[in-house]
């Protein structure tokens, strides 16, 4: 599972039945996966993403092996993905990965014969976070379709944003608004996106402009991580805050979504309004990682592979120019691109822009 969009209507509907089976009577599943290893290899730090998939693999009574930090791993060696995929693969019957390089979660898939989860890649995806999120939805409002969303924060980095967009904008008659400081608007193939969905979107400066209108509001930290010095994250942190003053004129029907985790962008006192639904939606990540792992467990299906329409360069004829794409670092990958009007790089989601 290396992104939402590769599932259709119907896997989508039969993953929120088995997750809210699951919720139901989890006894029923405590043995579903015994004998079974997952391997969750995190090349970046995390809490509720890798705690719940390790919960989600043990309460189906699977096992958990992997690494929090790759200082631990021979990744502090020099060893390739590639070489790490194929060692990790013979021990583990399901691969979860995150890794700062974007397209790596692909590029694993590749070398892989376990299926591999997206569990997180750069600022480009993170699918299973968008499962949670649209899981959500369906549960808290019902549908996903015919909404007025607000997205805020950091729209440039923001993985989590990316995948929501591009899930919902597949959704008829939802208008965007995306809230960012010019310097952190979504990026180009993001906009392109959306462009050729269809969907009705604006950029917006402030929450307050849009609050009133809105289902749906999605607040995103400022990540530090994603910065090249403090300089540039201390003039961008701290602008967007939402406080309960603010939300005086949101509906009562609102709900109020994060990734998580969040720093200062949500005042302490919002935790206590009722349509402040983060924690739930953490809540709801587990069952649906869970019913992921059913589904990938079952041999089949759902496992990715490079599309049939990819075209493959010869080994170490870089395509993309994105410093971030996880080939610009692993030399030795192909370099794949769709066959489109417009080439996107297959493993970032980048325009390939050529001389």
């Amino acid at each position: 599972m290396l992104d939402f969009n590769t599932l259709n209507a119907e896997q989508w509907d039969s993953l929120c039945d088995t997750a809210d089976l699951i919720r139901k009577n989890p006894g029923d599943y405590a043995d579903a996966r015994r004998g079974m290893v997952m391997a969750t290899l995190f090349y970046e730090p995390s809490t509720r993403t890798q705690l719940s998939f390790q919960s989600a693999m043990l309460r189906l009574g699977g096992q958990v092996i992997g690494f929090s930090d790759p200082g631990n791993s021979s990744v502090a060696k020099g060893e390739s993905l590639r070489d790490t995929i194929k060692i990790v693969s013979n021990y583990s019957d399901v691969i979860v990965i995150r890794n700062p390089l974007e397209g790596a979660a692909f590029a694993a898939s590749l070398y892989s014969p376990a299926p591999v989860i997206n569990a997180g890649d750069g600022g480009h995806l993170h699918p299973t976070q968008t499962m949670a999120d649209l899981y959500t939805l369906r549960r808290e409002l019902g549908r996903c379709d015919g909404l007025n969303i607000g997205v805020c924060g950091d729209l440039l980095n923001g993985r989590t944003v990316h995948s929501l967009l591009s899930a919902l904008c597949k959704y008829k008659n939802n208008k965007f608004y995306l809230i960012s400081t010019p310097a952190l608007r979504i990026p180009g193939y993001c906009v392109d996106e959306l462009r050729a969905s269809g969907a009705e979107f604006c950029e917006v400066n402030t929450i307050e402009e849009c609050v009133s209108g809105l289902d749906m509001l999605y607040m995103t930290r400022i990540q530090r991580e994603r910065f090249i010095s403090a300089e540039e994250y201390n003039r961008q942190a701290g602008i967007y805050v939402l406080t309960a003053d603010k939300l005086k004129t949101a509906k009562r029907e609102l709900i109020i979504m994060h990734p998580l985790p969040k720093v200062d962008e949500i005042s302490p006192e919002v935790d206590d309004d009722p349509r402040a639904k983060y924690f739930e939606q953490a809540k709801n990540g587990l069952y649906i990682r869970m019913a992921l792992i059913l589904r990938l467990t079952e041999g089949g299906g759902l496992v990715n592979r490079a599309p049939k329409n990819c075209v493959y360069a010869i080994p170490n004829e870089r395509l993309c120019q994105n410093p971030r794409c996880v080939t610009a670092h692993e030399k030795y990958l192909p370099a794949l691109t769709l066959k489109r009007d417009t080439p996107y790089c297959e493993y970032c989601g980048h325009k390939i822009m050529h001389n």
